[in-house]
């Protein structure tokens, strides 16, 4: 597990991009649980950071295409996975295995 940000730095509802071995991920902070994925679509590569979340799932910004952040599956098309981070929150730190 490597560290990747302070609790306080992904506030409820919100997201932060961090780069964590030398990958770009996006913590999300949905209803106080703790997120991690990759920053990048993996149908056209639209920055996931922008993207809408809401009950555990991430909407792409580009084309709609939702995410599950627990597993990284695509409830559109299934045949795309967004990678995902397992994610432990330990006193104020929040770390994520790559």
């Amino acid at each position: 597990m490597q560290f990747a940000a302070k609790l306080a730095e992904v506030p409820l509802w919100g997201k932060k991009l961090v780069t964590v071995s030398g990958e770009e991920v996006v913590l999300i902070n949905d209803k106080g649980k703790i997120y991690a994925c990759e920053n990048y679509c993996p149908h056209q590569g639209s920055p996931m950071l922008a993207g809408i979340v809401k009950d555990g799932v991430i909407a792409c910004p580009r084309h709609g295409w939702h995410y599950k952040l627990a597993d990284g599956g695509c409830t559109d098309f299934p045949d795309y996975t967004l990678k995902t981070y397992r994610v432990e929150v330990v006193g104020d730190d929040i770390m994520i295995d790559t």
